[in-house]
């Protein structure tokens, strides 16, 4: 966060209309935080255990309820990727959302084993989650759950963000492409808004490697997600990757994924 905002995130924050901000990988202690966000924003935060590693927060215009950072084992929830909390809408809507940051792993290695240990965590919250109107699950989930959401998909099977059993927690939650029902929520499953708006589109994407000229050449990957219960889906009213306009303006290698809900 320090980083970034060094980099140009406050300029961003400051024009991108944005009423609430999920943040990941923040790498940094609440006091940083409260440094760096203007007044009038409210901060939940999850440190990692680890100084200086991972890290989550949510950071909203609007008062914050309830907060849970509890997913599982210690060796999940001390690890700074899951946190939620209820926000109440000028609309009198109740909305419970997550930040989470999902491992970016690598086949064949216990810091594979602890991905798919976090995913079986998850899986059984965003069960919990999907019984509730206005649930909203966003961050870097580090999984490419479709060819459309890689570039170069096709070297990457063997790789930890594309592999077969990552994509079938995705299958899951969200239901196969090949199914009918796949991005309809039905069967108490999510939304992925950002392929709801944006269709059968390679991309948009969202994070691009710092090497080489993969974001001169856009050889992207989208794992940066909105994954809506199918009643919050229905109110998106827009939808945006804020890619920035060259490699030397970038703060981050992730791009800021917006979407606007009327609720």
């Amino acid at each position: 966060m320090r980083a970034a905002y060094r980099k140009g995130m406050a300029d961003w924050v400051a024009t991108s209309g944005a009423d609430i901000l999920t943040l990941q990988e923040v790498r940094a202690e609440t006091a940083d935080l409260e440094k760096l966000i203007d007044d009038g924003w409210h901060i939940a935060h999850d440190a990692c255990s680890q100084k200086g590693r991972a890290g989550v927060a949510i950071v909203s215009k609007l008062p914050l309820g309830e907060i849970s950072t509890d997913l599982g084992p210690d060796s999940v929830d001390t690890s700074g990727r899951w946190i939620e909390c209820d926000i109440a809408t000028p609309g009198g809507n109740a909305l419970r959302l997550v930040s989470a940051y999902v491992h970016s792993g690598e086949a064949g290695t216990p810091k594979q084993d602890a991905k798919y240990e976090f995913l079986d965590h998850m899986h059984t919250r965003m069960q919990e989650l999907g019984t509730q109107p206005h649930a909203l699950v966003t961050g870097d989930l580090n999984v490419g759950h479709r060819w459309l959401d890689i570039k170069n998909w096709k070297g990457n099977r063997k790789n930890s963000g594309f592999l077969p059993e990552e994509r079938e927690y995705f299958d899951r939650w969200l239901g196969h492409e090949d199914d009918d029902d796949y991005n309809t929520g039905d069967g108490g499953r999510f939304v992925d808004v950002g392929r709801k708006i944006s269709g059968e589109v390679e991309g948009p994407y969202s994070w691009w490697s710092f090497r080489g000229k993969a974001f001169d050449n856009d050889t992207g990957w989208r794992i940066d997600y909105h994954l809506a219960t199918p009643a919050l889906a229905e109110t998106v009213k827009a939808y945006r990757i804020d890619r920035a306009p060259s490699y030397d303006t970038r703060w981050s290698d992730h791009a800021p994924v917006v979407a606007d809900y009327d609720i």
